[in-house]
C-alpha cells in the first residue's frame, strides 16, 4: 500500500511537469500565425530600412566620402536576415496548413513546434536589426589628399609621358621618382598634372607639397617654402638657424603620408638637411622632381628616372596646330604646308613650339612663313656646348620677331631679375621709363600705356607670364635666352652683368663692372658696399633684397651716367648713403622698404628725377622743406605706408607735403598715406591731384569716429585703398554730400549716383580698426579682386543688410563680391558674416580664415565658384564647425580645403 501510495506521488509530479513543458511548448504554436504577420511586418520594416541606409551610402559614395565600417557590417548582416526570412515565410502556408484544434494542435508537432521557434527567434533578431541600423551618419570623409591644385595649361603632346610618370607613381617601391629632359621640353608641365591627379585620386596622402627650387639652390628658402605648406612659418620661424627649422620639418612630416614635388633641381638636394623624412616603400611618401640632368637623378637616388624627350611629329603638330589656330592655317592655301616645315624646325620642343606658333599666329602671307624657316635653319646651324642652349636660337626667332629694339630691351630687362621673380608691372615700367625706352613720349600717361601693351604683346608671344593682374614672371628657360642673348651672343650689344639669387656676400670684384651698362645683384646677402668701381657706362643698378647695413658715400663717385638706382628690401640701411646726391643723371630711384630715416637737402641736385619711390618706409622718415617741390620733373611718386615729417613744420606734416605735390605740375601718378581727417580734407582740396592719385593710405588717423568714404569719389584712378590703426574709426558712411561727388551740373549727380563710383578699384586692405563693425561701402567697388580685414575687435559683418539695401535706393541693384580673387579675414573675433546669402564668387582664386571663432556661416553654395580652382585656407577646428546648405555642398568644398 505505501509502495502503491509513493508511485503515484511520483506520477502526479511527473504529470504536472509534462502538461507545464507540452503546454509551453505548445504556445509557440498556438502564436505562430501571429508572430508570422508580426514578422512579415518587421522584415518589411527591415527592408525599408536597409534601402534607407543603402540610399544614404550611395549619395555618399558619389560625393567621395567612405562608408563606415560598422554600416557596411550592419548591411551585410541585413541582407543575411532578409534572405533567411523570406525563405522563412515562404515555408509557413505549409505548416498553418498542418495546426488543428485552435493551433494548439498539429499534425506533426515535432516539425511546426521547431518551426514556431524559429519564426519567434527570427521575429527578435529582426526587430533588434532594425533596431542598430538607426545610424545618425553612414560615412566619412575619405583622408584625401591636402593638394593645392595648379594652373595648368593644355597637356596635348604629353599624354603618353603622363601616364608613364602616373604609373610608376603607383609603384609602391618607386619612392624617388626623377624627371629629366632639356629645358622647355614640359617637365614642369608634367608636375602640374600629376599635383592636380593626386588631388582628384588621393591615394590617402595626408599631404602634397610643391616647392620650387631652381639653379641656385638655397636650402633656406626651400625649408621656408615647405613650412608655409605645413603651417610652420609664423613666430620666430625666420629667427631660427636652418638647423632648427630642420628639426621643426622633420616633426611634422614624420607623422605625415605626404608627397614632396621638387620643381627644376640642378644639384643634390640634402633631404637630411632640409628636414624631409625620406620617403620609403614602409612610409608610404614619395618624392618626384624634376632636373635637366640624368646625373642629379643619380645624387637624388631616385629609384626611377623617367626621360622627358621632345615630341615625335605627328604630336609636335598638333600643339603647334593648336597655338597657331585654324583661321590662320586655312588663310592662303600654301601655309598648312609651310607652317608643318616650320614645326619640323622646332625639334619637337614643346616651349619652342608654343613660343613659334604664337609669333606666327598673325602671318596671314605664304612670304612671311617662307622668311620664318630661312631664319630658323640658319639658326639651326649654330653648335653650342650645353644641352639647353641648343634651343635658345630657336626661341630667340620670338625674340627676333619682336617689333623694335625698343621692346627687345624691355623683354630682356626683366632677365636682370632673380629666377622665379615675381615682378611688379608698375615697378617694371616705372624702370622702363627710367631708363628712356619711352623718351618718345613727353606724356607719362601715354608711356605708361605703350608700358602696359608692351607686357600684353610678351605674355602673348610666351615670352613673359602673367602671374595675376598686378605681376609677371619669366620661366626659366625663357630667361636663359634672355642672359644668354644679352651676356654671350650679344653681348657687346647689350653689356649686362647679372648674378641674382646667388647668395654672395660680397660684390663682385671692381674689374668686373668695367664697360658694363645694366648690373643685377638682386636677392644675394650683400652687407657692405665700400669698394669704388669705375663704372661710367653703367646705366642700371639693382641692389635689391639683400642685406645693406653699410654704404661708402664713395661707392657711387665713377657712376656718371647710372639712371636706374634701386635698393629697395634691404630692412638695414638706416642712414642716407650721400653718394646719390652726386649722381645727376639718375631719372628712377627706389628706396622702398628701407630704413631711411632722414633724406638730405643735397638730393635737389638729382633734377632729371622722373620716377622716385618712398613706399612702405615704416619708419617716420624727414623731409626738408623744398625737396619734392624742387624735382621738377617728377612724374611719378610713390608714399604709400611712409610718413613724412617736416621738421620745420608746426602744422600738420601732411599739410606741408600737399603743399609741395601742388608744385609737380609734371606729376602723373601719386601713391601717398594720410594721418589724420584734416589731412585727408587738405589733400581733398587740391583738385589738381585727384587725376594722378592711385593709392591711398588713411592710417592713424586720430579721434575721428566717422569716415565718409565718398569723399574720393572724385578720384577716378584709385585702384588701392588701405585703411589701418584707425583706433578711433566707428563707420565707414556713405554719403552723397558737399564736395563727395564734383560735378559741375545737377543733371550729372544724379547719372554719377546711379552706377558704384570706385569703379577702378581693385584692392583694400583694412587691419586695426578697433571699433569698426562693418565695410558695406565695399558694394561700391565692382572690380575689388584682393580684399583683406584683419585685426578689428568689432567687426560683426561685412556687409550689413540695412546699409546695403539703403546703397541699393542710389545706385541700384549691386552684386557683392563678383570679381573678387583673393579674400584674407583674420583676427575678427566677433565676426558672425561676411554676407548673409550664399555667393557666386565666380572669379574666386584663393579664401583664407583665420581666427574668426564666432563666424559658423560662409556665402558659399552647391553653385558657388563653379568651374572656378578655388583654395579655402583655414584652421580645421573652425572648417569642422561650419554650417553649411546642406552636406553636399560640404563635400563640394572638401577637397579645396586646406588646413593652416
Amino acid at each position: 500500500m505505501g509502495n502503491i501510495f509513493s508511485i503515484q506521488l511520483s506520477c502526479d509530479t511527473i504529470t504536472s511537469r509534462c502538461l507545464d513543458c507540452v503546454t509551453g511548448q505548445a504556445m509557440y504554436a498556438c502564436h505562430l500565425e501571429e508572430n508570422l504577420t508580426d514578422l512579415k511586418t518587421a522584415l518589411d520594416e527591415l527592408k525599408d530600412r536597409r534601402n534607407d541606409v543603402m540610399r544614404k551610402v550611395n549619395i555618399a559614395e558619389q560625393q567621395n566620402l567612405r562608408p563606415l565600417d560598422e554600416v557596411r557590417g550592419w548591411l551585410s548582416r541585413a541582407e543575411t536576415m532578409i534572405n533567411e526570412v523570406d525563405a522563412l515565410l515562404t515555408d509557413a502556408p505549409q505548416q498553418i496548413k498542418k495546426l488543428c484544434v485552435g493551433g494548439y494542435c498539429s499534425k506533426n508537432c515535432k516539425s511546426t513546434l521547431n518551426f514556431s521557434k524559429i519564426v519567434a527567434k527570427r521575429l527578435d533578431d529582426v526587430k533588434d536589426l532594425k533596431r542598430t541600423g538607426a545610424f545618425e551618419a553612414v560615412a566619412t570623409e575619405v583622408p584625401a589628399a591636402s593638394v593645392v591644385e595648379r594652373p595648368s595649361d593644355s597637356a596635348v603632346g604629353l599624354e603618353s609621358m603622363f601616364n608613364k610618370v602616373w604609373s610608376s607613381f603607383e609603384e609602391k617601391h618607386a619612392s624617388i621618382i626623377g624627371i629629366y629632359g632639356i629645358g622647355g621640353v614640359g617637365k614642369t608641365r608634367l608636375l602640374t598634372e600629376i599635383n592636380n591627379k593626386i588631388g582628384v585620386s588621393s591615394g590617402g596622402f595626408d599631404m602634397v607639397i610643391w616647392v620650387v627650387v631652381s639653379k641656385v639652390f638655397y636650402i633656406g628658402k626651400v625649408q621656408d617654402d615647405i613650412a608655409k605648406r605645413i603651417g610652420l612659418s609664423r613666430g620666430n620661424w625666420n629667427e631660427i638657424s636652418p638647423e632648427e627649422k630642420a628639426l621643426d620639418i622633420f616633426r611634422v612630416l614624420r607623422e605625415k603620408k605626404f608627397v614632396l614635388l621638387l620643381d627644376d633641381i640642378w644639384e643634390r638636394v640634402d633631404l637630411f638637411k632640409v628636414g624631409i623624412p625620406l620617403p620609403t616603400q614602409e612610409n608610404g611618401c614619395k618624392l618626384i622632381f624634376t632636373t635637366r640632368s640624368i646625373e642629379v637623378c643619380g645624387q637624388m637616388r631616385a629609384h626611377k628616372k623617367i626621360e622627358v624627350t621632345c615630341l615625335p611629329e605627328e604630336k609636335a603638330w598638333k600643339l603647334f596646330e593648336e597655338h597657331v589656330g585654324k583661321d590662320i592655317l586655312d588663310s592662303h592655301p600654301n601655309i598648312r604646308e609651310l607652317a608643318q616645315e616650320v614645326a619640323k624646325e622646332c625639334g619637337g620642343l614643346p616651349l619652342a613650339l608654343i613660343t613659334i606658333s604664337r609669333a606666327m599666329a598673325c602671318k596671314k602671307t605664304p612670304e612671311e612663313w617662307e622668311y620664318a624657316i630661312e631664319v630658323l635653319k640658319r639658326s639651326a646651324n649654330f653648335v653650342f656646348p650645353n644641352m639647353g642652349e641648343e634651343v635658345y636660337p630657336l626661341l630667340k626667332f620670338s625674340y627676333d620677331s619682336l617689333p623694335n629694339d625698343m621692346v627687345r630691351s624691355c623683354l630682356l630687362y626683366c632677365c636682370l631679375f632673380s629666377e622665379d621673380y615675381r615682378i611688379s608691372k608698375k615697378n617694371l615700367i616705372d624702370c622702363w621709363i627710367g631708363e628712356g625706352f619711352m623718351d618718345e613720349h613727353d606724356n607719362i600717361r601715354k608711356a605708361r600705356n605703350l608700358g602696359h601693351h608692351i607686357i600684353g604683346s610678351l605674355i602673348h608671344a610666351c615670352l613673359l607670364e602673367e602671374v595675376n593682374d598686378l605681376c609677371i614672371k619669366m620661366h626659366d628657360v625663357i630667361r636663359d635666352m634672355s642672359l644668354w642673348i644679352a651676356c654671350t651672343y650679344e653681348a657687346e650689344k647689350w653689356k649686362f652683368f647679372v648674378q641674382a639669387g646667388y647668395q654672395l656676400t660680397r660684390v663682385p670684384v671692381v674689374g668686373k663692372w668695367k664697360g658694363i651698362r645694366r648690373m643685377s645683384l638682386i636677392r644675394n646677402k650683400i652687407e657692405n658696399l665700400i669698394e669704388e668701381p669705375n663704372c661710367p657706362d653703367l646705366q642700371s643698378l639693382f641692389l635689391n633684397d639683400n642685406q645693406l647695413k653699410v654704404i661708402h658715400n664713395d661707392f657711387f663717385q665713377f657712376m656718371c651716367g647710372l639712371k636706374v638706382l634701386s635698393l629697395r628690401g634691404n630692412r638695414g640701411i638706416r642712414e642716407f648713403p650721400m653718394g646719390i646726391s652726386k649722381l645727376v643723371s639718375l631719372e628712377y630711384l627706389d628706396l622702398s622698404r628701407t630704413r631711411i630715416r632722414q633724406l638730405p637737402i643735397e638730393l635737389k641736385a638729382l633734377e632729371k628725377m622722373k620716377c622716385l619711390n618712398l613706399e612702405r618706409i615704416h619708419d617716420r622718415i624727414t623731409i626738408p622743406r623744398g625737396l619734392i617741390s624742387g624735382f621738377s620733373k617728377l612724374q611719378i611718386l610713390r608714399m604709400t605706408g611712409s610718413y613724412p615729417s617736416y621738421e620745420e613744420a608746426l602744422e600738420d606734416n601732411n599739410e606741408c607735403l600737399v603743399e609741395e605735390l601742388q608744385c609737380l605740375i609734371h606729376l602723373n601718378a601719386l601713391t601717398v598715406s594720410l594721418t589724420s581727417a584734416f589731412a585727408l580734407d587738405r589733400f581733398l582740396s587740391a583738385e589738381m591731384l585727384h587725376s594722378c592719385t592711385e593709392q591711398i593710405g588713411l592710417q592713424s588717423f586720430r579721434g575721428s569716429k566717422q569716415l565718409n568714404i565718398l569723399s574720393l569719389a572724385n578720384i577716378r584712378n584709385l585702384d588701392y585703398i588701405l585703411l589701418g590703426n584707425c583706433e578711433s574709426l566707428e563707420e565707414v558712411k556713405t554719403e552723397w554730400e558737399g564736395r563727395m561727388i564734383k560735378a559741375p551740373i545737377r543733371s550729372q549727380i544724379s547719372a554719377i549716383a546711379t552706377q558704384p563710383c570706385f569703379q577702378s578699384l581693385l584692392i583694400v586692405s583694412i587691419f586695426n580698426c578697433s571699433k569698426l563693425r562693418d565695410i558695406t561701402w565695399l558694394i561700391l567697388a565692382p572690380n575689388l579682386r584682393d580684399f583683406s580685414v584683419q585685426s578689428c575687435n568689432k567687426m560683426e559683418e561685412i556687409i550689413n543688410e540695412k546699409k546695403l539695401s539703403q546703397l541699393s535706393e542710389l545706385v541700384g541693384t549691386l552684386s557683392p563680391f563678383a570679381k573678387l580673387e583673393f579674400l584674407y579675414i583674420g583676427y575678427l573675433p566677433e565676426l558672425k558674416s561676411i554676407y548673409w546669402d550664399a555667393l557666386p564668387f565666380s572669379c574666386m582664386k584663393d579664401i583664407r580664415v583665420e581666427k574668426c571663432p564666432k563666424m559658423r556661416r560662409f556665402p558659399l553654395n552647391s553653385n558657388s565658384a563653379k568651374g572656378n580652382k578655388i583654395s579655402i585656407y583655414g584652421e580645421e577646428k573652425w572648417w569642422k564647425e561650419l554650417q553649411w546648405e546642406d552636406e553636399y555642398t560640404r563635400n563640394a568644398f572638401l577637397p579645396h580645403f586646406i588646413a593652416i
